[in-house]
């Protein structure tokens, strides 16, 4: 056992994902790419349709379980899948979950408002609360915590995308799954790519990358803000989760962005988005989202044409988001 699973055993989590999720090559699109690409399926974590954000709530419900909540809360936009697993995760624990909820686009759109991930927010049961924005999330998440004490409740508050250091853990403990199954593939790859919104997913990568394959580069594509804006988040989060888990970031430890893909802004695709959904969907069957994956996979293979990887195979992390399809049906009839 190394020092970093030795440290990551100290924490307690919910064993929700019974094994690790498939690492696969995707022989059609890499053909069509001239370059190997494979993917780590996190969108086939094992509840709501899938995501990154369960790895998260592993370890976070599993501290507000231990403190007597009975009640999580959190944020995020209306189509959130954040919102989404957490919402389903309270529910199959048998606790409440209370959101609340920004339109970023600014649309009266009746898909975005009411199909996608804000339908299956009503199936699980979650209350919502529309919010002008989410400028002040934490502050906002605690004056909710506050009402619900004094109704009687016992909140749990969960980050927007479960981006907290104990939250990030769970990507700790995904880059050493992910370092048994590269290890096992007997390839040398070349890097790995990520959507980076809320920085956990990314932070705790990288961090957990950095220790066992000091030299695979880990390459966020931000979904949301330019490079100066999201790096300060990533970095921070890193050393954060490092601080917690008491060891050291690695010397390798290094935050690499790509900023040139999220345009025009959060929850908005792009033309080079919906073309990049396109090529998934129709060489290999498999389902992005235009939030966050349409964006990394558009950076990924403008990447490959660029040339801007070294030699080897590449590994797109697939974080799930399927259910906002259903939540942006005018974009393809552009």
């Amino acid at each position: 056992m190394t020092e970093l699973e030795r440290q990551l055993a100290r924490f307690n989590r919910l064993e929700l994902l019974s094994a690790p999720t498939p690492l696969e090559k995707l022989e059609r699109l890499s053909a069509w790419a001239g370059r190997a690409i494979y993917v780590k399926r996190d969108d086939l974590t094992p509840l709501a349709f899938g995501g990154n954000k369960l790895r998260k709530l592993e370890y976070l419900a599993a501290d507000a379980l231990a403190k007597g909540a009975d009640t999580l809360i959190t944020a995020g936009a209306i189509q959130s899948n954040h919102v989404r697993q957490t919402a389903a995760l309270a529910a199959r624990l048998g606790m409440g979950c209370v959101a609340l909820l920004e339109n970023p686009i600014g649309t009266d759109s009746a898909s975005y408002l009411g199909n996608g991930n804000r339908l299956l927010l009503d199936l699980f049961g979650a209350k919502v609360e529309l919010v002008d924005n989410l400028d002040n999330a934490d502050e906002q998440l605690q004056s909710l915590a506050v009402r619900l004490h004094a109704s009687g409740r016992k909140p749990y508050r969960v980050p927007i995308g479960g981006s907290n250091a104990l939250g990030a853990l769970g990507y700790v403990r995904a880059a050493l799954e992910l370092a048994t199954q590269i290890k096992h593939s007997g390839e040398t790859f070349a890097g790995v790519v990520l959507a980076s919104g809320s920085a956990g997913t990314h932070s705790g990568l990288a961090l957990g990358l950095a220790s066992v394959l000091p030299h695979l580069p880990v390459i966020g594509v931000t979904v949301s803000r330019t490079d100066e804006a999201q790096r300060p988040k990533v970095q921070g989060l890193a050393e954060r989760t490092a601080e917690l888990l008491g060891v050291r970031l690695p010397e390798r430890f290094k935050v690499t962005l790509w900023d040139e893909y999220f345009a025009p802004r959060y929850g908005e695709p792009n033309p080079g988005t919906l073309a990049a959904i396109r090529e998934l969907a129709s060489h290999e069957g498999l389902l992005l989202d235009p939030v966050y994956t349409g964006k990394a996979m558009a950076g990924l293979l403008d990447g490959i044409t660029r040339q801007r990887f070294d030699a080897g195979p590449l590994i797109f992390l697939h974080t799930g988001g399927a259910p906002a399809l259903f939540a942006y049906p005018e974009v393809w009839n552009a």
